[in-house]
């Protein structure tokens, strides 16, 4: 497939919201029917009865006996970004690259994509709309002695695929240690046979964007996966050419704006060079020290019997859970999980500019990139109280977020965080429209983009941050 199809296939995917193999009402009820019939079993135990799992006698890390997986450690962070210079902190170490794939293929000419309904022990609702594969490099490796993950082949080499994506993207930089998975999407043949497991189904790219407007049912491995997408970019003088793509004209205003945003590259407020300046002044006037320090040293945090939490009780803690599960490689064990303090909210803002969408986009240090600045959301408040006087800093844009008449916001849904590692953690996804009243001027780590634009950066790595793509794979054109 070439470039151009690609982008159009692409396209032509995210505006078809039907299929006949999986209907989207059927799909429902399917989803339903997995979480009904499906053992699941997570409970919260103490660490030392974690099976497989122990503190580390000289640093206190928490880490299993195989050495690979994860780590439970500490940092001691240092930096001149925002009002608080300096903490310590435990955080997850995953040096692994880990797969999150999808199979694609021509179905009836529409692009579709094999989805996975999949559970993860830290899930709201148990079961999540996933990749085709999901998997660390410890679970494709069988370290945990279980089976071989389902379609493994068409993404290790093994067997024949089209590339149509492929990307290394980082994970949450508040909660990992500069950690990245691989996103990829392959395409099979038109002709070519493939087993559809049980909790597998074909879905086309609108459809998974309708499913993103509910709350908690597409997981974070897939948001992350199908924000990289590109769709392609045309001058204005041609964007007319929705015809041949079935787009009509009674379509939702608001989704109008934003297909015309994210296909037009010609009405931008800066320039990609602009906003590369920009974003490398932010590097160059920021620094972003890290230590990796025992977790038995770090100050503030209090490791008990059964969970490592802060001493005020904010920001995450640290558990460790059992889990037996009845249709995993492995069907029971032990592992910890990041249990959040209270709920968090991700925000994108946007106004239109030059008379074209453009989203308020900041940019962010967190402890965990690898870069010192990703590209975030307008408002990203997960690890802390995001209420005026009970955080450390006062938010930008926070009160336009919260104060936001209904008829202002474009999309409102809780979408959970990735479950394999975070326990029951849901936050607000927002996108709301300001008005020719909020000013264009912003302050220095602030600047405004077109969906265009974000594409183009997502196409690199680290650039922009997890929460960030997570909203912009759910805006829909349909």
């Amino acid at each position: 497939m070439e470039f151009k199809e690609k982008n159009i296939a692409f396209l032509k995917s995210a505006l078809t919201t039907e299929n006949r193999l999986m209907p989207s009402e059927k799909f429902l009820h399917w989803m339903k029917a997995k979480n009904d019939e499906v053992h699941v079993k997570i409970s919260q135990i103490p660490f030392y009865k974690m099976r497989l799992w122990r503190f580390d006698a000289s640093t206190g890390n928490l880490v299993h006996e195989s050495g690979r997986f994860f780590s439970i450690e500490g940092i001691r962070v240092k930096t001149n970004w925002g009002k608080v210079s300096e903490w310590e902190q435990p955080i997850i170490n995953q040096p692994e690259v880990g797969f999150l794939g999808i199979i694609t293929k021509m179905i009836d000419g529409i692009l579709h994509f094999l989805m996975q309904a999949k559970i993860e022990p830290g899930n709201l609702n148990v079961v999540q709309l996933s990749p085709t594969l999901q998997a660390t490099r410890s679970n494709y490796s069988l370290v945990h002695k279980g089976k071989r993950p389902l379609y493994l082949e068409y993404f290790n080499g093994e067997k024949p695929v089209k590339i149509l994506l492929d990307q290394l993207q980082s994970e949450q930089g508040a909660r990992f240690l500069r950690k990245r998975n691989r996103n990829i999407i392959v395409e099979i043949a038109e002709n070519e046979t493939i087993e559809v497991y049980d909790n597998f189904c074909w879905l086309t790219l609108g459809q998974i964007k309708s499913f993103l407007q509910h709350d908690n049912l597409v997981n974070m491995d897939t948001r992350t996966v199908i924000s990289g997408i590109p769709f392609g970019e045309y001058p204005p003088d041609v964007l007319d050419f929705y015809e041949t793509l079935k787009f009509t004209s009674d379509q939702n205003f608001h989704e109008n704006g934003l297909l015309i945003s994210m296909l037009d590259s010609k009405r931008h407020l800066h320039n990609v060079d602009e906003i590369i300046s920009w974003m490398t002044r932010q590097k160059a006037n920021y620094d972003l020290e890290v230590e990796r320090i025992p977790l038995n040293s770090v100050k503030n945090w209090i490791i008990s019997g059964d969970e490592i939490y802060h001493q005020n009780r904010k920001y995450f803690s640290v558990i460790g859970v059992n889990v037996e599960i009845g249709n995993r490689e492995v069907q029971s064990w032990d592992q910890p999980l990041i249990r959040a303090a209270q709920e968090g909210i991700i925000a994108f803002i946007v106004k239109k500019i030059n008379g074209i969408y453009h989203f308020l986009v900041q940019a962010k240090l967190e402890a965990g990139n690898f870069d010192i600045i990703e590209l975030a959301p307008t408002v990203q408040c997960l690890t802390g109280n995001y209420r005026k006087g009970q955080n450390e800093y006062d938010v930008m844009f926070l009160d336009e977020v919260l104060n936001a008449r209904p008829e202002q916001i474009w999309y409102s849904a809780f979408q959970s965080e990735e479950g394999g590692r975070f326990f029951k953690e849901q936050n607000k996804n927002l996108i709301v429209e300001v008005d020719e009243s909020f000013p264009v001027e912003l302050p220095e780590n602030f600047i405004w983009m077109t969906l265009n634009q974000l594409k183009v950066f997502i196409k690199y790595n680290n650039y922009l941050n997890i929460a960030a793509r997570s909203l912009i794979s759910a805006v829909k054109f349909m």
